[in-house]
């Protein structure tokens, strides 16, 4: 059964950094294009960054810009999210999705699977 697990949110003050982690089980991560996303209160599930299964990334969203990194490593069949110079509006849950044999998109129901979310709060 096909299964992505995120971790390594939590609470951090604006200006820090955090890595979110999703780990896939079930299957093997190298055929398929992984999306971050993100969906804060009251707000849309929007995406942030995603990754294909070539290596390529794509930056999904303007506001992480030069903040935010993406990467796999597929030996671990894990993708990465890099997260710096965090702000207060990067506050929201944050998913990654998987999807097989596309590129990347930003549009959520783009993707097959996905993983239950991690929080992610930035507040002093």
């Amino acid at each position: 059964q096909l299964q992505l697990v995120e971790s390594g949110g939590g609470l951090v003050q604006p200006g820090g950094s955090l890595r979110l982690s999703c780990a896939a089980s079930g299957f093997t991560l190298d055929y398929y294009t992984i999306g971050w996303f993100r969906q804060a209160p009251g707000k849309e599930r929007e995406g942030v960054s995603c990754i294909r299964s070539s290596g390529g990334s794509t930056n999904l969203a303007d506001s992480v810009k030069g903040r935010f990194a993406i990467s796999r490593d597929n030996a671990k069949n894990t993708v990465y999210l890099q997260m710096n110079s965090l702000k207060p509006e990067d506050t929201a849950v944050y998913y990654c999705a998987a999807r097989r044999n596309y590129g990347c998109s930003g549009y959520r129901y783009d993707y097959d699977s996905w993983g239950q979310g991690t929080q992610v709060t930035v507040s002093s």
